[in-house]
């Protein structure tokens, strides 16, 4: 049995990491999970997350995902999302500019439209950004 999953991150733009992993966790719709080698296969719909992986030399990675699909077959894990950022890429002060303006469209809103979802999930990434780059 393989002892190590081959991991891909991409967005639109670029594939932001490609090697080898022994284990990791990310979140879905239904919480946090975690992936270990010889996983069944599944594919899932991610929401904004910090994702964190253990490379085979030990070394632990965290990065910023965003809402989009994981997939594991065999012991290859794609991640395909909309955004995905390294901590030190991720500029905090418009992190939490994002945050404010979410807030704000929050604030007083009854019902649940588009604008509300889409406050909702901004909200979500800017908080979870907010709290990778401050760990």
């Amino acid at each position: 049995m393989k002892e190590t999953i081959n991991l891909k991150i991409l967005t639109p733009e670029k594939e932001l990491y490609s090697g080898e992993v022994v284990e990791i966790k990310s979140e879905n719709e239904f919480g946090s999970f975690g992936i270990l080698p010889n996983h069944v296969a599944m594919i899932t719909v991610l929401r904004p997350a910090i994702t964190v992986f253990k490379e085979v030399s030990g070394k632990v990675l965290k990065i910023f995902t965003s809402t989009g699909i994981l997939k594991v077959e065999g012991n290859i894990i794609s991640i395909m999302c909309q955004a995905a950022e390294w901590p030190e890429e991720i500029d905090l002060t418009r992190a939490e500019e994002s945050k404010k303006r979410s807030e704000l469209k929050l604030a007083g809103k009854g019902n649940l439209d588009n604008d509300e979802i889409r406050a909702e999930l901004s909200l979500t990434r800017a908080l979870t950004r907010i709290k990778i780059k401050r760990n």
